[in-house]
Protein backbone atom coordinates (compact mmCIF):
# COMPACT_ATOMS: atom_id res chain seq x y z
CA UNK A 1 0.00 0.00 0.00
CA UNK A 2 1.38 3.39 -0.94
CA UNK A 3 1.06 5.72 2.08
CA UNK A 4 -1.84 8.13 1.64
CA UNK A 5 -2.78 6.59 -1.68
CA UNK A 6 -6.47 6.10 -0.96
CA UNK A 7 -6.68 9.69 0.23
CA UNK A 8 -5.25 10.86 -3.08
CA UNK A 9 -7.57 8.68 -5.12
CA UNK A 10 -10.64 10.87 -5.06
CA UNK A 11 -8.68 13.97 -5.99
CA UNK A 12 -7.74 12.39 -9.30
CA UNK A 13 -11.30 12.08 -10.53
CA UNK A 14 -12.39 14.92 -12.72
CA UNK A 15 -15.97 16.16 -12.61
CA UNK A 16 -16.53 14.58 -16.00
CA UNK A 17 -15.19 11.26 -14.77
CA UNK A 18 -17.62 11.36 -11.86
CA UNK A 19 -20.49 11.86 -14.26
CA UNK A 20 -19.48 8.90 -16.42
CA UNK A 21 -18.30 6.68 -13.59
CA UNK A 22 -14.71 5.68 -12.91
CA UNK A 23 -12.40 6.27 -15.82
CA UNK A 24 -9.69 3.81 -16.74
CA UNK A 25 -7.17 6.19 -15.24
CA UNK A 26 -8.94 6.25 -11.92
CA UNK A 27 -9.34 2.49 -11.97
CA UNK A 28 -5.68 2.02 -12.80
CA UNK A 29 -4.80 4.16 -9.80
CA UNK A 30 -7.16 2.22 -7.57
CA UNK A 31 -5.43 -1.00 -8.59
CA UNK A 32 -2.02 0.52 -7.97
CA UNK A 33 -3.14 1.79 -4.57
CA UNK A 34 -4.33 -1.64 -3.50
CA UNK A 35 -0.90 -3.12 -4.23
CA UNK A 36 -1.21 -3.34 -7.53
CA UNK A 37 -2.95 -10.71 -35.69
CA UNK A 38 -0.68 -6.19 -37.14
CA UNK A 39 1.24 -9.05 -38.49
CA UNK A 40 -1.56 -11.51 -38.05
CA UNK A 41 -4.21 -12.19 -40.67
CA UNK A 42 -7.04 -10.83 -38.54
CA UNK A 43 -8.66 -7.46 -38.01
CA UNK A 44 -10.69 -7.51 -34.79
CA UNK A 45 -10.08 -6.93 -31.06
CA UNK A 46 -7.37 -9.54 -30.62
CA UNK A 47 -5.27 -8.11 -33.45
CA UNK A 48 -6.98 -5.11 -34.96
CA UNK A 49 -3.98 -3.34 -36.38
CA UNK A 50 -3.50 -2.17 -39.97
CA UNK A 51 -0.77 -3.66 -42.13
CA UNK A 52 2.54 -1.80 -41.93
CA UNK A 53 2.67 0.90 -44.60
CA UNK A 54 5.22 0.77 -47.36
CA UNK A 55 7.36 3.61 -48.61
CA UNK A 56 9.62 6.13 -46.97
CA UNK A 57 7.33 8.87 -45.73
CA UNK A 58 9.18 11.44 -43.64
CA UNK A 59 7.87 11.79 -40.08
CA UNK A 60 5.94 14.92 -39.13
CA UNK A 61 7.17 17.31 -36.48
CA UNK A 62 6.26 16.38 -32.93
CA UNK A 63 3.88 18.13 -30.55
CA UNK A 64 3.27 18.37 -26.83
CA UNK A 65 0.14 17.82 -24.78
CA UNK A 66 -0.13 18.83 -21.14
CA UNK A 67 2.16 20.94 -18.99
CA UNK A 68 3.29 18.48 -16.33
CA UNK A 69 6.84 17.91 -15.20
CA UNK A 70 7.10 14.21 -16.10
CA UNK A 71 7.81 13.80 -19.79
CA UNK A 72 6.22 10.83 -21.51
CA UNK A 73 6.71 10.01 -25.19
CA UNK A 74 3.92 8.71 -27.43
CA UNK A 75 5.17 7.28 -30.75
CA UNK A 76 2.58 6.55 -33.45
CA UNK A 77 2.53 6.30 -37.28
CA UNK A 78 0.66 9.58 -37.68
CA UNK A 79 1.84 10.36 -41.22
CA UNK A 80 1.68 6.78 -42.49
CA UNK A 81 -0.54 6.12 -45.47
CA UNK A 82 -3.81 4.24 -45.56
CA UNK A 83 -5.50 2.90 -42.47
CA UNK A 84 -2.37 3.18 -40.32
CA UNK A 85 -2.58 6.96 -40.13
CA UNK A 86 -6.27 6.81 -39.26
CA UNK A 87 -5.60 4.37 -36.45
CA UNK A 88 -2.72 6.50 -35.18
CA UNK A 89 -4.84 9.66 -35.06
CA UNK A 90 -7.59 7.89 -33.14
CA UNK A 91 -5.06 6.57 -30.63
CA UNK A 92 -3.52 10.04 -30.26
CA UNK A 93 -6.97 11.48 -29.57
CA UNK A 94 -7.60 8.79 -26.95
CA UNK A 95 -4.28 9.56 -25.26
CA UNK A 96 -5.17 13.25 -25.05
CA UNK A 97 -8.60 12.35 -23.71
CA UNK A 98 -6.99 10.32 -20.93
CA UNK A 99 -5.05 13.39 -19.82
CA UNK A 100 -8.14 15.59 -19.79
CA UNK A 101 -10.14 13.03 -17.81
CA UNK A 102 -7.48 12.94 -15.13
CA UNK A 103 -7.48 15.83 -12.69
CA UNK A 104 -4.32 17.82 -13.50
CA UNK A 105 -1.84 14.95 -13.95
CA UNK A 106 1.82 15.90 -13.67
CA UNK A 107 2.47 14.61 -17.21
CA UNK A 108 3.68 16.25 -20.39
CA UNK A 109 2.99 14.06 -23.44
CA UNK A 110 5.62 14.29 -26.19
CA UNK A 111 3.80 13.12 -29.32
CA UNK A 112 6.16 11.77 -31.98
CA UNK A 113 5.46 10.49 -35.49
CA UNK A 114 7.40 7.47 -36.77
CA UNK A 115 5.72 7.42 -40.23
CA UNK A 116 5.16 3.69 -39.77
CA UNK A 117 8.77 2.65 -40.40
CA UNK A 118 11.75 1.58 -38.30
CA UNK A 119 13.98 4.51 -39.17
CA UNK A 120 11.25 6.95 -38.23
CA UNK A 121 10.69 5.08 -34.97
CA UNK A 122 14.39 5.24 -34.14
CA UNK A 123 14.48 8.97 -34.83
CA UNK A 124 11.32 9.56 -32.77
CA UNK A 125 12.73 7.62 -29.81
CA UNK A 126 16.05 9.47 -29.93
CA UNK A 127 14.28 12.83 -30.04
CA UNK A 128 11.99 11.90 -27.16
CA UNK A 129 14.88 10.74 -25.00
CA UNK A 130 16.87 13.87 -25.77
CA UNK A 131 13.84 15.86 -24.56
CA UNK A 132 13.80 14.00 -21.27
CA UNK A 133 11.17 11.27 -21.78
CA UNK A 134 11.09 8.90 -18.81
CA UNK A 135 8.95 6.30 -20.54
CA UNK A 136 7.90 5.64 -24.15
CA UNK A 137 4.37 4.63 -25.18
CA UNK A 138 4.26 2.95 -28.59
CA UNK A 139 5.10 2.31 -31.33
CA UNK A 140 2.34 0.35 -33.02
CA UNK A 141 4.13 -1.97 -35.43
CA UNK A 142 6.33 -4.89 -34.40
CA UNK A 143 9.20 -3.97 -36.72
CA UNK A 144 9.46 -0.61 -34.95
CA UNK A 145 9.09 -1.88 -31.41
CA UNK A 146 12.45 -3.64 -31.48
CA UNK A 147 14.15 -0.52 -32.79
CA UNK A 148 12.63 1.73 -30.14
CA UNK A 149 13.34 -0.83 -27.44
CA UNK A 150 17.03 -0.93 -28.35
CA UNK A 151 17.31 2.86 -28.23
CA UNK A 152 15.42 3.12 -24.94
CA UNK A 153 17.34 0.28 -23.30
CA UNK A 154 20.61 2.19 -23.68
CA UNK A 155 19.13 4.92 -21.47
CA UNK A 156 17.32 2.61 -19.05
CA UNK A 157 13.92 3.89 -20.20
CA UNK A 158 10.98 1.44 -20.33
CA UNK A 159 8.66 1.05 -23.32
CA UNK A 160 4.95 0.20 -23.37
CA UNK A 161 4.20 -0.73 -26.98
CA UNK A 162 1.02 -1.63 -28.85
CA UNK A 163 2.10 -4.50 -31.13
CA UNK A 164 0.28 -7.85 -30.98
CA UNK A 165 3.47 -9.75 -31.86
CA UNK A 166 4.68 -11.25 -28.58
CA UNK A 167 8.10 -12.01 -30.05
CA UNK A 168 9.07 -8.33 -29.72
CA UNK A 169 8.28 -8.26 -26.00
CA UNK A 170 11.21 -8.25 -23.60
CA UNK A 171 12.14 -7.15 -20.12
CA UNK A 172 11.61 -3.40 -20.20
CA UNK A 173 9.59 -3.58 -23.44
CA UNK A 174 6.01 -4.29 -22.41
CA UNK A 175 3.08 -4.94 -24.74
CA UNK A 176 -0.26 -3.34 -23.86
CA UNK A 177 -2.19 -5.04 -26.64
CA UNK A 178 -4.76 -7.78 -27.18
CA UNK A 179 -2.55 -10.86 -27.37
CA UNK A 180 -4.27 -13.95 -28.76
CA UNK A 181 -2.63 -16.11 -26.10
CA UNK A 182 -4.90 -14.57 -23.44
CA UNK A 183 -8.02 -15.41 -25.46
CA UNK A 184 -6.91 -19.02 -25.93
CA UNK A 185 -6.11 -19.49 -22.24
CA UNK A 186 -9.43 -18.07 -21.10
CA UNK A 187 -11.72 -20.03 -23.42
CA UNK A 188 -9.92 -23.34 -22.87
CA UNK A 189 -9.74 -22.92 -19.10
CA UNK A 190 -13.42 -22.02 -18.96
CA UNK A 191 -14.37 -25.00 -21.14
CA UNK A 192 -12.45 -27.45 -18.99
CA UNK A 193 -13.84 -25.90 -15.80
CA UNK A 194 -17.38 -26.51 -17.14
CA UNK A 195 -16.76 -30.16 -17.96
CA UNK A 196 -15.24 -30.20 -21.43
CA UNK A 197 -12.28 -32.56 -21.74
CA UNK A 198 -11.60 -33.26 -25.42
CA UNK A 199 -10.96 -30.74 -28.15
CA UNK A 200 -10.61 -30.57 -31.92
CA UNK A 201 -9.31 -27.50 -33.73
CA UNK A 202 -9.27 -25.91 -37.17
CA UNK A 203 -6.37 -23.46 -37.37
CA UNK A 204 -5.36 -21.19 -40.22
CA UNK A 205 -1.94 -21.28 -41.83
CA UNK A 206 0.26 -18.31 -41.08
CA UNK A 207 1.71 -16.44 -38.12
CA UNK A 208 -1.56 -16.06 -36.25
CA UNK A 209 -2.33 -19.76 -36.56
CA UNK A 210 1.16 -20.64 -35.33
CA UNK A 211 0.78 -18.55 -32.19
CA UNK A 212 -2.71 -19.80 -31.41
CA UNK A 213 -1.82 -23.46 -32.05
CA UNK A 214 1.17 -23.35 -29.70
CA UNK A 215 -0.83 -21.77 -26.89
CA UNK A 216 -3.82 -24.06 -27.48
CA UNK A 217 -1.73 -27.21 -27.16
CA UNK A 218 0.01 -25.87 -24.09
CA UNK A 219 -3.07 -24.83 -22.15
CA UNK A 220 -5.09 -27.97 -22.99
CA UNK A 221 -2.22 -30.14 -21.77
CA UNK A 222 -1.65 -28.01 -18.66
CA UNK A 223 -5.32 -28.24 -17.69
CA UNK A 224 -5.58 -31.99 -18.21
CA UNK A 225 -7.56 -32.01 -21.45
CA UNK A 226 -6.75 -33.77 -24.70
CA UNK A 227 -6.70 -32.78 -28.35
CA UNK A 228 -8.24 -35.38 -30.65
CA UNK A 229 -7.47 -33.46 -33.84
CA UNK A 230 -5.75 -30.23 -34.84
CA UNK A 231 -5.63 -29.35 -38.52
CA UNK A 232 -4.29 -26.36 -40.42
CA UNK A 233 -6.01 -24.91 -43.47
CA UNK A 234 -5.49 -22.26 -46.12
CA UNK A 235 -8.04 -19.58 -46.96
CA UNK A 236 -9.41 -21.47 -49.92
CA UNK A 237 -12.66 -23.42 -49.84
CA UNK A 238 -11.26 -26.25 -51.96
CA UNK A 239 -8.20 -26.63 -49.74
CA UNK A 240 -10.32 -26.55 -46.60
CA UNK A 241 -12.20 -29.75 -47.39
CA UNK A 242 -9.52 -32.27 -46.41
CA UNK A 243 -8.64 -30.81 -43.01
CA UNK A 244 -12.35 -30.25 -42.33
CA UNK A 245 -13.08 -33.91 -43.02
CA UNK A 246 -10.30 -35.03 -40.66
CA UNK A 247 -11.51 -32.75 -37.88
CA UNK A 248 -15.19 -33.63 -38.40
CA UNK A 249 -14.47 -37.35 -38.12
CA UNK A 250 -12.23 -36.96 -35.07
CA UNK A 251 -14.67 -34.57 -33.43
CA UNK A 252 -17.20 -37.38 -33.03
CA UNK A 253 -15.21 -38.11 -29.90
CA UNK A 254 -14.72 -34.48 -28.87
CA UNK A 255 -16.64 -32.11 -26.64
CA UNK A 256 -15.60 -28.91 -28.41
CA UNK A 257 -14.26 -27.58 -31.71
CA UNK A 258 -11.97 -24.57 -31.54
CA UNK A 259 -12.02 -22.15 -34.52
CA UNK A 260 -9.87 -19.11 -33.66
CA UNK A 261 -10.51 -16.90 -36.67
CA UNK A 262 -12.47 -13.81 -37.61
CA UNK A 263 -15.86 -13.25 -39.26
CA UNK A 264 -14.41 -13.35 -42.78
CA UNK A 265 -13.40 -16.99 -42.31
CA UNK A 266 -15.26 -18.73 -39.47
CA UNK A 267 -18.59 -19.22 -41.32
CA UNK A 268 -16.77 -20.94 -44.18
CA UNK A 269 -14.91 -23.20 -41.75
CA UNK A 270 -18.13 -24.17 -39.99
CA UNK A 271 -19.80 -24.81 -43.35
CA UNK A 272 -16.93 -27.10 -44.39
CA UNK A 273 -17.09 -28.96 -41.08
CA UNK A 274 -20.85 -29.38 -41.33
CA UNK A 275 -20.56 -30.63 -44.91
CA UNK A 276 -18.01 -33.17 -43.66
CA UNK A 277 -20.47 -34.52 -41.10
CA UNK A 278 -19.89 -32.48 -37.95
CA UNK A 279 -23.01 -32.06 -35.83
CA UNK A 280 -22.62 -28.56 -34.39
CA UNK A 281 -25.59 -29.17 -32.10
CA UNK A 282 -23.62 -31.85 -30.26
CA UNK A 283 -20.25 -30.16 -29.90
CA UNK A 284 -19.47 -26.75 -28.45
CA UNK A 285 -18.01 -24.27 -30.91
CA UNK A 286 -15.24 -22.15 -29.39
CA UNK A 287 -13.53 -18.99 -30.61
CA UNK A 288 -11.44 -16.02 -29.55
CA UNK A 289 -12.04 -12.28 -29.36
CA UNK A 290 -12.05 -12.24 -33.16
CA UNK A 291 -15.63 -13.50 -32.86
CA UNK A 292 -16.77 -10.28 -31.21
CA UNK A 293 -18.27 -8.97 -34.43
CA UNK A 294 -21.82 -8.38 -35.76
CA UNK A 295 -21.13 -10.70 -38.69
CA UNK A 296 -20.62 -13.56 -36.26
CA UNK A 297 -23.74 -12.68 -34.27
CA UNK A 298 -25.83 -12.63 -37.46
CA UNK A 299 -24.71 -16.08 -38.60
CA UNK A 300 -27.22 -18.74 -37.59
CA UNK A 301 -24.62 -21.54 -37.75
CA UNK A 302 -22.63 -19.92 -34.93
CA UNK A 303 -25.45 -19.30 -32.46
CA UNK A 304 -24.49 -20.61 -29.03
CA UNK A 305 -20.77 -20.55 -29.77
CA UNK A 306 -18.51 -19.35 -26.97
CA UNK A 307 -15.55 -17.00 -27.15
CA UNK A 308 -13.26 -15.03 -24.85
CA UNK A 309 -13.06 -11.24 -25.08
CA UNK A 310 -13.15 -8.14 -22.91
CA UNK A 311 -16.52 -7.27 -21.41
CA UNK A 312 -17.76 -4.61 -23.82
CA UNK A 313 -19.26 -2.30 -21.19
CA UNK A 314 -16.09 -0.29 -20.69
CA UNK A 315 -15.51 0.13 -24.39
CA UNK A 316 -19.08 1.27 -25.04
CA UNK A 317 -18.76 3.93 -22.35
CA UNK A 318 -15.42 4.99 -23.80
CA UNK A 319 -16.93 5.27 -27.29
CA UNK A 320 -19.70 7.53 -26.01
CA UNK A 321 -17.21 9.90 -24.35
CA UNK A 322 -14.91 9.86 -27.38
CA UNK A 323 -17.80 10.57 -29.74
CA UNK A 324 -18.90 13.51 -27.62
CA UNK A 325 -15.40 14.95 -27.65
CA UNK A 326 -14.34 14.28 -31.25
CA UNK A 327 -17.59 13.81 -33.18
CA UNK A 328 -16.73 10.36 -34.47
CA UNK A 329 -16.14 6.82 -33.24
CA UNK A 330 -12.66 5.64 -32.20
CA UNK A 331 -10.87 2.65 -33.66
CA UNK A 332 -10.97 -0.41 -31.41
CA UNK A 333 -7.30 -0.09 -30.43
CA UNK A 334 -7.75 3.49 -29.21
CA UNK A 335 -8.38 2.11 -25.72
CA UNK A 336 -4.77 0.93 -25.62
CA UNK A 337 -3.46 4.47 -25.91
CA UNK A 338 -5.99 5.72 -23.37
CA UNK A 339 -5.06 3.03 -20.85
CA UNK A 340 -1.33 3.56 -21.37
CA UNK A 341 -1.57 7.27 -20.61
CA UNK A 342 -3.98 6.69 -17.72
CA UNK A 343 -1.64 4.12 -16.22
CA UNK A 344 1.35 6.44 -16.55
CA UNK A 345 -0.55 9.28 -14.90
CA UNK A 346 -1.58 7.00 -12.03
CA UNK A 347 1.97 5.77 -11.47
CA UNK A 348 3.29 9.33 -11.54
CA UNK A 349 0.74 10.25 -8.87
CA UNK A 350 1.41 7.30 -6.57
CA UNK A 351 4.82 5.74 -7.04
CA UNK A 352 7.26 8.63 -6.73
CA UNK A 353 10.79 8.02 -8.06
CA UNK A 354 9.94 4.33 -8.67
CA UNK A 355 7.02 5.18 -10.94
CA UNK A 356 8.38 3.46 -14.04
CA UNK A 357 10.55 0.80 -12.43
CA UNK A 358 10.18 -2.85 -13.42
CA UNK A 359 8.68 -3.51 -10.00
CA UNK A 360 5.97 -0.89 -10.46
CA UNK A 361 5.11 -1.88 -14.04
CA UNK A 362 5.00 -5.61 -13.29
CA UNK A 363 2.92 -5.30 -10.13
CA UNK A 364 1.29 -8.75 -9.86
CA UNK A 365 -2.05 -7.24 -8.79
CA UNK A 366 -2.17 -5.54 -12.17
CA UNK A 367 -4.28 -2.59 -13.21
CA UNK A 368 -7.84 -1.98 -14.37
CA UNK A 369 -8.42 -0.28 -17.70
CA UNK A 370 -11.22 0.29 -20.14
CA UNK A 371 -11.07 -3.32 -21.32
CA UNK A 372 -10.75 -4.78 -17.82
CA UNK A 373 -7.88 -6.10 -15.74
CA UNK A 374 -4.41 -6.37 -17.20
CA UNK A 375 -0.90 -6.87 -15.94
CA UNK A 376 2.54 -7.01 -17.46
CA UNK A 377 4.69 -10.10 -17.11
CA UNK A 378 8.41 -9.72 -16.57
CA UNK A 379 9.05 -11.01 -20.10
CA UNK A 380 7.11 -8.04 -21.53
CA UNK A 381 3.93 -9.88 -22.49
CA UNK A 382 0.66 -9.21 -20.74
CA UNK A 383 -2.20 -11.07 -19.13
CA UNK A 384 -5.79 -9.84 -19.35
CA UNK A 385 -8.86 -10.64 -17.34
CA UNK A 386 -11.38 -11.62 -20.00
CA UNK A 387 -15.05 -12.53 -20.03
CA UNK A 388 -16.54 -15.55 -21.77
CA UNK A 389 -19.41 -14.64 -24.09
CA UNK A 390 -22.03 -16.57 -26.05
CA UNK A 391 -22.98 -15.76 -29.62
CA UNK A 392 -26.59 -14.58 -29.84
CA UNK A 393 -28.51 -12.64 -32.52
CA UNK A 394 -28.41 -9.56 -30.28
CA UNK A 395 -24.68 -9.71 -29.67
CA UNK A 396 -22.25 -11.30 -27.27
CA UNK A 397 -23.96 -12.42 -24.06
CA UNK A 398 -21.68 -12.73 -21.03
CA UNK A 399 -21.82 -16.25 -19.54
CA UNK A 400 -18.77 -15.83 -17.31
CA UNK A 401 -17.72 -12.35 -16.21
CA UNK A 402 -14.10 -11.26 -16.20
CA UNK A 403 -12.24 -11.79 -12.93
CA UNK A 404 -12.21 -8.98 -10.41
CA UNK A 405 -8.62 -9.75 -9.47
CA UNK A 406 -5.76 -11.92 -10.66
CA UNK A 407 -5.54 -15.11 -8.66
CA UNK A 408 -1.82 -15.72 -8.65
CA UNK A 409 1.44 -13.82 -8.56
CA UNK A 410 2.06 -13.87 -12.33
CA UNK A 411 5.45 -14.44 -13.92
Amino acid sequence: MVPGCRVQFRSLLSRRACVHGLTAGALALLSACSGVSELFNATTPSSQQPPPPSGGTAPQAGSEVGAGGVRVALILPLSAGGNAGTVALSMKNAAEMALTEFNSPNVRLLVKDDAGNSSGAQQAAQQALSEGAEIILGPLFAHSVGTVGAVARQRGVPVIAFSTDATVAARGVYLLSFLPESDVDRIVEYSIATGKRSFAAMLSDGAYGNVVEAEFKQVVSRKGGRIVASERYQFDASRMQVPAKIVAQAARGADSVFIPEGPEVVPSVVQALTAAGLDTRRVQLLGTGLWDDPRIFNDSSLQGGLYAAPDGTGFRNFVARYRTRYGQDPVRTATLAYDAVALVAALVKTQGPQRFSDQSLTNPSGFAGIDGLFRFRRDGTNERGLAVLKVTPSGGQVVAPPPRAFGNSGI
